[in-house]
């Protein structure tokens, strides 16, 4: 059975849900923090409640996204991230080795800056009994019969962005091959604890797509062709041993602080190494501007159980995307990739750091909610 849909041709198969992961209309991860949850970390950090009593004011607002998520029409929840302060920094500094520590300045983005902190490693990597583990368990507990998606940092952002003790890794092979071996451990772990769906966020292949990004790598003393095939080498080496139904996607955005951004340039340069030469299960791309180029990149994509999840709705604003128009976009990119291959999420997360992008929680939830209504029309 074939038909159309605003021109785009679709097999019954292309129409389906799909029952594993990435899914037809899917997230990024991160949500805006409420209120509550805002309040009870000032609360905290004053002194005036315990740890005990901000776990449970999450939990509460944990419970209740997942509840929202579940009602949108979302076949995987997350727990927003709401537990924590950065996408990246509260996984890293947690792990065994690494420290974290108040830098001289924040990460610059486009007319803003984040606050000051960074990691480094201070002695040999390894996994250990993460906090995040108990996270996710707590997520997986209130998933009921829907897929808890776990959201953690690339093992590339540990290098991109820690500070390595040279006394500790003198030699760079030594270093990549224990990170790996780290997220190895990481990836069992949580598999142990029900994990089954886990995405990388890995904002470097962005950043090796632009020329006055890879220019400022130069000067800091980094070759970025050299470290485009280390960071490809490790996740490869970090996932080769996952079990086999166990979903592992990565997640490219081009920055994202305060609805502002980092870098820009399209996927060309870095295409070939990721579509063909990692080896996820999927990709969440950014590409809900003209800041990330075209889906002519997507040529590469040449396995048929790569999954490429269209950034098209952008959390970086409240307003609606034209429907028609979101459409338009993944016929264009079905051009590249078979439609049976594309599903549709938003560009990123809504707050990859605690302060959040500028839209209202409202506005947040039409976006998703928006999302799945495009995807049940263009896939079922």
């Amino acid at each position: 059975m074939i038909h159309e849909k605003r021109g785009i041709q679709l097999t019954q198969n292309q129409q389906s849900r799909r029952a594993t992961p990435p899914f037809r209309a899917d997230q990024v991860g991160s949500l805006l923090r409420p209120e509550r949850v805002k309040l009870a970390r000032q609360q905290r950090a004053a002194g005036k409640i315990s740890a005990d009593q901000l776990r449970d004011v999450e939990n509460e607002e944990i419970r209740r996204i997942v509840d929202k998520q579940k009602a949108i029409g979302l076949q995987a929840v997350t727990d927003g991230e709401l537990r924590r302060a950065w996408w990246h920094f509260d996984f890293l500094e947690n792990l065994v080795g690494v420290q974290s520590y108040e830098a001289d300045g924040g990460i610059q983005f486009h007319q803003q800056q984040t606050k000051s902190h960074s990691v480094k490693v201070i002695s040999k990597l390894g996994f250990g009994d993460h906090p995040m583990l108990e996270d996710f368990r707590f997520l997986h507990s209130v998933a009921g019969t829907h897929v808890a998606k776990m959201t953690i940092p690339s093992p590339s952002m540990l290098h991109f962005r820690g500070e390595i003790d040279k006394q500790v890794y003198p030699d760079e092979a030594m270093f990549f091959h224990d990170l790996a071996e780290t997220y190895k451990q990481a990836i069992q772990s949580f598999y142990d604890a029900g994990c089954r769906y886990l995405q990388l966020d890995d904002t470097s292949w962005a950043y090796f797509c632009s020329d006055e990004q890879k220019a400022q790598m130069q000067a800091r003393g980094l070759n970025p062709e050299a470290l485009t095939k280390w960071y490809a080498k490790t996740i490869n080496q970090a996932i080769a041993d996952r079990p086999s139904d166990m979903t592992i996607t990565m997640h490219i955005c081009r920055g994202n602080f305060r609805s502002t951004w980092i870098s820009s340039g399209g996927y060309e340069p870095v295409a070939e190494i990721l579509f063909s030469g990692l080896n996820v299960d999927g990709f969440f791309l950014e590409y809900d501007s003209d800041r990330a180029g075209g889906f002519e990149p997507l040529r590469f994509v040449n396995r048929k159980d790569l999954q490429i999840v269209l950034g098209l709705i952008t959390s970086k604003t409240g307003e609606l995307e034209n429907r028609d128009e979101i459409v338009r976009r993944i016929e264009e990119a079905s051009r590249y990739v078979d439609l049976a291959q594309l599903n549709l999420s938003p560009q990123c997360g809504f707050a990859s750091t605690e302060e959040g992008n500028l839209l209202t929680e409202d506005q947040q939830w039409a976006k998703l909610r928006h999302v799945v209504e495009i995807a049940e029309e263009v896939w079922k």
